[in-house]
């Protein structure tokens, strides 16, 4: 009984906060209750204030309410009800540490603290009073929150007078300095026309161009992270950043290969890691044929390639070194 009149509460709460039809389910209701950390038996004077991810979401779900979900619904979890509760102003993403990439298994949300205060007078003679108070400072609240959102985001020009920003994120920072520092010494005079971004796919992107050199994606083509046209050479760089995923091997250049097979620029294929010490771990999966750009030493890159480019390089004393 008391499992079931917390999950009906907590629908009273929703509709009470103007949320769409959309939200106004039972999985919703769940993810409230997680979010305040409502166990069955618990009154709402009891809401607490957890720092709370979407599996751990979905596990309060099944361990408390008897409800489980399964692994794959975790998005429906995420894009249909929390992201809600976040652009309402209800919820907070990571108020531990806002900089954290979306894609982070440690991303997490919290009750946001004037809905706290709120939710615990719910059932109680204050509740009408607190919550006309609470919807008349919602929209502060979300412009509040977002505006938090934004500083923490992770900006990146793109030419001199213009600049995309992308999710905070170690892999964002990657993807600027391949933008900013990579594009200038290794492509001169070329031309961003994608940009991924960790909480938007489609960060940047210049359908036309890509249209014009013969390339059309649809949204269910897995884009490499950057891709720059270089039309001195007509070349396409196809660059994927490494932070947590492999880089650019057998699998992957076969499959990028079709995405671009209609190309009538020549591609180039580049892996680029932060570091040395990261791209250690891959060197054994990287594809024959590609490039890799290390963004610790921007200004070299390293060519598994054959024989394509044996040969001495000029030493600073006028000899050669191998």
């Amino acid at each position: 009984m008391s499992e079931r009149k917390n999950i009906d509460d907590a629908l009273k709460i929703l509709v009470a906060l103007g949320f769409p039809r959309a939200q106004q389910n039972e999985r919703s209701a769940l993810c409230l209750l997680a979010l305040v950390n409502l166990m069955p038996g618990k009154s709402w004077r009891q809401a607490d204030n957890p720092l709370i991810g979407i599996t751990p979401m979905m596990e309060f779900s099944r361990d408390h309410y008897g409800t489980a979900y399964k692994p794959n619904t975790r998005e429906t979890f995420r894009r249909r009800t929390v992201h809600q509760f976040v652009d309402a102003g209800m919820a907070t993403p990571n108020p531990d540490k806002p900089s954290r990439p979306v894609n982070s298994p440690k991303f997490v949300y919290q009750i946001e603290p004037e809905a706290l205060a709120l939710l615990r007078t719910f059932g109680t003679k204050a509740w009408a009073k607190k919550l006309a108070a609470y919807l008349s400072i919602r929209q502060t609240l979300v412009a509040r929150y977002a505006k938090a959102r934004d500083l923490n985001r992770v900006p990146v020009k793109i030419t001199s007078g213009s600049e995309i920003q992308l999710s905070p994120g170690e892999h964002s920072e990657l993807i600027k300095a391949i933008i900013e520092k990579f594009g200038p010494r290794f492509v001169p005079g070329g031309i961003l026309i994608y940009a991924g971004d960790t909480g938007d796919k489609w960060g940047y992107f210049d359908h036309t161009l890509l249209a014009r050199l013969g390339v059309t994606v649809d949204a269910h083509g897995k884009m490499p992270d950057v891709v720059i046209y270089y039309p001195d050479r007509n070349w396409l760089l196809l660059v994927e950043s490494v932070t947590s995923h492999g880089p650019v091997n057998g699998k992957r250049h076969d499959e990028l290969a079709r995405l671009f097979a209609g190309s009538s620029a020549g591609l180039v294929y580049v892996t680029a890691f932060p570091s040395r010490a990261l791209m250690a771990r891959y060197l054994g999966e990287i594809a024959w044929e590609t490039e890799v750009w290390v963004a610790e030493a921007p200004s070299h890159l390293i060519h598994f390639n054959g024989d394509r480019f044996l040969g001495p390089y000029e030493s600073s004393d006028g000899g050669v070194t191998l």
